[in-house]
């Protein structure tokens, strides 16, 4: 450490490592350029954000468990079944939620402009 502030310089190193004169050490301020951190206010509306995100989406997934829709059971869905184990890839399940929420999101995305 004392190497390194003799070469670079005292200001530089106590901006990266966050230790100032003293030998305390304490949590660095983010250099210009380098982004901001979360506050507790907007770290907590984003965890607030994601949980109802959550929750729609176990909400619909239960919706739609009880219709008779066949998501998980297209043809070109692979399931192996061996003697201990099961292995389960929803192919063309995934192809066709893909193709059905990008067509979603572009007229969402076209209808804003």
């Amino acid at each position: 450490m004392r190497v390194l502030r003799d070469l670079i310089g005292h200001d530089f190193v106590a901006n990266i490592t966050g230790v100032r004169h003293s030998a305390v050490t304490v949590a660095a301020a983010p250099v210009s350029g380098a982004g901001s951190w979360f506050t507790m206010n907007e770290l907590g509306k984003l965890l607030l954000f994601a949980g109802l995100i959550l929750v729609v989406g176990g909400l619909i997934l239960m919706l739609f468990g009880r219709t008779n829709l066949p998501l998980g059971r297209l043809p070109g869905d692979i399931i192996y079944r061996g003697k201990n184990t099961t292995f389960y890839f929803p192919l063309a399940t995934s192809i066709l939620l893909s193709v059905v929420l990008s067509v979603i999101l572009y007229l969402v995305g076209r209808s804003k402009r």
